[in-house]
């Protein structure tokens, strides 16, 4: 019977599965392969096979100055922007969660505005915020006594600075309900027993709430970071990559790994570091990830 059932489901997959290999596996095919080549722009036509030779030329060639500076700047971002986004949400999540706060859910629709508006049209309204000349933050600065205008995107502290700000805001509504969520599965006994042995709330905090609710959202933890790795879309709305570096024409002080191949591709026309780029991109947060997940036990069987 079962064995009926799996032939019947096959014709209802298949449309599912072709989309995924023409739309997944071709593209990820092809840029494996591309990665092989010197298709660029001085081989459009004819192109040939060169085997290792990209890999060779951005781990050791002159590529290397491009590869390893962005990709340290990814890793901070994408680390700073997960975490920070973290531990903001995790706050608000215990100050919500106060059984004895009337006003919690108006709080938790305020503070689910970021997460709930269009991303494209929050990061261009903070790309107006940031301007140095008329932008709302620089104005606002002046009302505290900082006359001085800072460059948000002209200087690259600032602009590093101002585009993890700016991802921590977009992505702490989540973790607060991812937070949220973890919150509610921690039984109140725990609280109760190191209430009656005479525990702080901050006590409460670091070795009831933290542990056990970072354990429950450790997987998704590892997703957000594995997302802001590859946040093309954040770093080119606000900056576009810049303030341009004078010793590197393909990246920017704020370009990430996901934004140099894709000016490798539509700048210069360098396809085949661009599929160097993104194959090595795939290969590290890949490994990455998989090793979090092991390391976190997220693929530990429970009995």
């Amino acid at each position: 019977m079962k064995q009926k059932d799996n032939k019947r489901a096959g014709p209802f997959l298949l449309p599912a599965l072709i989309s995924i290999f023409l739309v997944t596996v071709i593209p990820i095919l092809y840029t494996i392969f591309i990665s092989f080549t010197n298709y660029n722009m001085y081989h459009l036509e004819q192109f040939s096979l060169v085997g290792f030779a990209n890999y060779r030329e951005v781990c050791t060639g002159s590529i290397q100055k491009v590869f390893f500076p962005v990709l340290g700047w990814s890793v901070c971002f994408a680390a700073f922007s997960t975490f920070g986004a973290y531990f903001m949400g995790m706050l608000l999540a215990v100050l919500l969660n106060n059984p004895h706060m009337k006003e919690s859910k108006i709080y938790r629709s305020i503070l689910i505005v970021p997460w709930a508006l269009p991303a494209t049209i929050a990061i261009l309204a903070w790309q107006g915020l940031l301007n140095e000349r008329y932008g709302g933050i620089n104005s606002l600065l002046h009302l505290f006594g900082i006359t001085q205008n800072i460059p948000w995107m002209t200087d690259p502290f600032w602009a590093r600075f101002a585009i993890i700000i700016v991802n921590i805001w977009l992505g702490f509504p989540y973790m607060m309900n991812v937070c949220l969520g973890g919150l509610q599965a921690v039984s109140k006994d725990y609280y109760e027993a190191a209430e009656m042995d005479g525990a702080t709330k901050l006590q409460r905090f670091r070795f009831i709430t933290f542990p056990l609710v970072t354990q429950l959202s450790i997987p998704l933890v590892i997703s957000s970071f594995a997302a802001n790795f590859n946040n093309f879309g954040n770093i080119y709305m606000i900056t576009q990559g810049g303030p341009a570096r004078v010793d590197n024409q393909f990246a920017g002080y704020t370009d990430i790994l996901a934004s140099t191949a894709y000016k490798m591709t539509t700048w210069s026309n360098r396809y085949e570091l661009s599929a160097t780029f993104s194959v090595l991109c795939f290969l590290i947060i890949g490994t990455f990830t998989l090793l979090w997940m092991h390391a976190s036990g997220s693929f530990r069987e429970v009995d």
